[in-house]
């Protein structure tokens, strides 16, 4: 990649009832708290001097929303494969609470019956992961936790998997771009908090 390379940022909803409280919360459509609107308020001034290129925000109402007080959302494009992981039937459920049934279980390694497994997120990433490589510009990118986490893995060639070590809390930036030619993570798990 030359020098001046596009940055992607990837920026995480701000808070909702379900995050506050640990639940698995993939495609349902829950709102943001009122700290979490004041977390995506708060980036806005952190994203001020930027210019993107392009914006793509999650179709789900907790990204749109973050991007919108964020100041991003009048051009932003909605983009369905950056939807949150679909858990199945672990949705709104809490890992303690899966874990009495399935002792030792992660989302990353032991599947969510009747939803995605995280090779699955990987997969529906992998166009997208392409169209970002080729931007003329830098692009926001307004999702969920486990999707931006299984991007920024892919994004640095470790299996989907590899998200499992890159925790991401809400309303948080992070950046990808390249060192020379090579992928990296330039910024993680970035807040104001």
């Amino acid at each position: 990649m030359p020098s001046g390379a596009p940055e992607i940022l990837l920026i995480r909803h701000g808070e909702t009832e379900w995050s506050r409280s640990a639940r698995h919360t993939g495609r349902t459509d829950v709102s943001l708290t009122d700290a979490g609107r004041s977390q995506a308020e708060r980036l806005a001034g952190r994203l001020a001097d930027r210019s993107f290129a392009r914006v793509l925000t999650s179709p789900l109402e907790r990204a749109r929303e973050t991007c919108r007080l964020a100041g991003l959302d009048r051009d932003a494009e909605v983009r369905a494969e950056i939807v949150e992981w679909d858990y199945g039937d672990y949705e709104g459920r809490t890992t303690a609470d899966i874990r009495r049934e399935r002792p030792g279980w992660t989302v990353w390694s032991g599947g969510c019956p009747g939803g995605e497994t995280a090779d699955d997120v990987a997969a529906r990433l992998e166009p997208l992961m392409a169209e970002l490589r080729a931007s003329d510009g830098d692009v926001a990118l307004f999702a969920h936790g486990h999707v931006l986490r299984i991007l920024a893995a892919r994004w640095i060639e470790l299996p989907a998997s590899g998200g499992a070590r890159l925790a991401l809390g809400t309303a948080a930036l992070s950046v990808l771009g390249y060192e020379r030619e090579t992928p990296v993570i330039r910024l993680w798990n970035d807040s104001d908090a």
